[in-house]
């Protein structure tokens, strides 16, 4: 409330300091709930970054919670004209591959020279057209209708292409004047096109052709042709260059022809590793988190008030619950294995800190000696057994939307509303009494000044009185 200036004047008394120190005195009063309010506040701030870190754990633990990272190989080629990618469950082992033939796309083009790409090719009198383009490997062939303003190069092309069927079609231009429409497929024998035009026999005599008799008014420019190889003497045809499945688990990217090609298959344990060490490295920074929302720095005895470095969350039970919930799956993962405990696969924790170390010659053993023991301790069935597994199910419920960390959050929210009501309440009611002081104390300047007033008068009627 602003000072009031002329207070005081007439009765040459403090009014106008006396009112601002009571005012001083009754905002006091808010004090104790703007406390409230910036500590409730904090706390709030603090839910969030406890639950920002442990979706960043949860992330980490998903990563691990993969029990095909456990079944991880590498793959080595003696040739860089046959590369290949593993996935889980390849069978280590030595490959030994020939590429005799490489899948081939079929591709067709226009034998009319066609001097414009914009100029329709179609019968104008027809009512309706449609391109049909058949292929063994497709269960129905592709039909495409095409209006009169769609029978040029430019038209053809672009209706096809939108198709979006895995044919495409694009425009060469041969020489000045000179154009050709070219349909590729995509490889293999199955995908070998026959094309015709029903409803328009003058686009029919341009596009016709028919893969089965190899006739028709387009022209073969490559002949489908599927893949031909053998792997460790077994002959094999697939209509892709990218073969996935001859061994299974590896994938073959065939860019040569290539005799006796060796791929090496073994065995790698660098997925797991970095997992692992991602998720440990996830946990201790959530460990960071909990040491920093619950700070607590001793004062002297008879201080006023705490160290302001504290965490807003010194003493809370819901960052207990998560930390001794987390926790407890370390020793309680329910697997059938030989492992029990996160220590027997070089996972320990530091007793000062809480977080966890790894022994990296001990987690590298038990993942090359016992692979299957380690899987079944980490991730177990995926379902109810296996650390990470029921790390997943406590975090996802404490990240719930009814979890303890919504819970407490709704709480707080309610006491912020709370303390708001309150708030304004208290300040009413400050307005009030001040605005009741003011009053008084103008009443008592006016008074005053008037008392002044009269005081004066009879001073110098007395003053007359006694000189005459």
């Amino acid at each position: 409330m602003a000072s009031i200036s002329s207070l005081g004047v007439g009765s040459n008394l403090p009014l106008d300091a006396l009112l601002t120190n009571l005012t001083t005195a009754e905002k006091g009063r808010l004090t104790p709930i703007t406390q409230q309010q910036s500590a409730n506040t904090a706390r709030l701030t603090a839910y969030g970054t406890l639950k920002s870190a442990l979706e960043k754990f949860q992330t980490a633990n998903t990563t691990l919670n993969n029990a095909d990272l456990f079944k991880s190989t590498t793959v080595t080629s003696s040739t860089e004209d046959l590369t290949a990618t593993t996935t889980a469950g390849a069978a280590p082992g030595i490959y030994t591959i020939s590429v005799n033939k490489l899948a081939q796309a079929q591709s067709l083009s226009t034998s009319i020279d066609i001097s414009s790409t914009k100029d329709a090719l179609g019968d104008t009198s027809a009512e309706s057209r449609t391109l049909k383009i058949e292929q063994k490997g497709r269960k129905e062939p592709l039909e495409i209708k095409l209006t009169k303003d769609q029978t040029s190069l430019e038209g053809i092309r672009d209706a096809i292409n939108d198709a979006d069927s895995g044919i495409s079609a694009s425009i060469v231009k041969v020489k000045e004047g000179d154009y050709q429409l070219v349909l590729t497929s995509d490889t293999g024998t199955d995908n070998q096109m026959t094309v015709s035009v029903e409803g328009d026999s003058k686009l029919n005599d341009l596009l016709a052709y028919d893969s089965t008799t190899g006739t028709g008014n387009m022209k073969q420019l490559v002949s489908a042709q599927n893949a031909q190889l053998t792997v460790n003497g077994i002959d094999i045809e697939r209509p892709s260059n990218t073969i996935t499945d001859a061994p299974q688990g590896v994938t073959l990217n065939l860019t040569k022809e290539v005799t006796d090609a060796r791929l090496t298959v073994t065995k790698s344990n660098d997925k797991a590793t970095e997992a692992i060490k991602g998720w440990v490295d996830a946990y201790n920074s959530l460990m960071d988190t909990f040491t920093s929302l619950t700070k607590y720095t001793e004062v002297d005895p008879g201080a006023e008030a705490q160290d302001q470095s504290n965490g807003a969350l010194i003493g809370d039970s819901v960052v207990r619950t998560i930390q001794t919930g987390i926790r407890a799956q370390f020793t309680n993962s329910g697997s059938d294995g030989p492992f029990k405990t996160l220590s027997e696969i070089g996972i320990t924790t530091d007793g000062t800190t809480g977080k966890l170390k790894i022994d990296d010659e001990k987690l590298d053993k038990a993942l090359k000696e016992n692979t299957t023991a380690t899987r079944q301790l980490l991730v177990g069935d995926g379902k109810e057994t296996g650390i990470t597994t029921k790390i997943a199910t406590e975090v996802k419920a404490y990240l719930a939307d009814d979890g303890i960390i919504d819970s407490a959050e709704d709480s707080i929210n309610a006491t912020l509303k709370k303390l708001t009501k309150q708030y304004l309440a208290v300040s009413a009611s400050i307005d009030d009494t001040v605005a009741r002081y003011k009053a008084q104390f103008t009443q008592l300047d006016t008074m005053m000044s008037k008392l002044n007033g009269t005081s004066n008068y009879l001073g110098q009627q007395f003053s007359a009185m006694s000189s005459s």
